[in-house]
């Protein structure tokens, strides 16, 4: 009897890469961060540092936060995506223990 062996290939797609060449900050002054706090323990301590250096030393204009309430491995949500991409000039996404 013959049988039929299935191989799956796990790997996704790569999407088309972005071209960061042009993206580049020269800069936080007048910029809006954003950060993406994934739940975990004391990430939320270091973003409230990082945003509190960003205005005050390097004049950010401002400082959006997000944090992921039902769980690190869950992603945000594309509204929080569109969201920041909108209002930030760059987004940082973290993870703490």
């Amino acid at each position: 009897m013959a049988k039929t062996i299935y191989v799956l290939d796990p790997v996704a797609p790569c999407p088309a890469a972005a071209d960061w060449r042009n993206r580049q900050l020269e800069g936080l002054r007048g910029k809006v961060l954003g950060f993406i706090d994934n739940s975990k323990p004391n990430f939320a301590y270091l973003v409230a540092d990082m945003a509190e250096l960003a205005v005050a030393r390097y004049r950010a204009s401002g400082v959006l936060t997000h944090t992921k309430l039902l769980g690190s491995s869950v992603p945000a949500g594309e509204a929080v995506y569109r969201d920041f991409a909108e209002r930030c000039d760059i987004v940082i996404t973290g993870s703490g223990d």
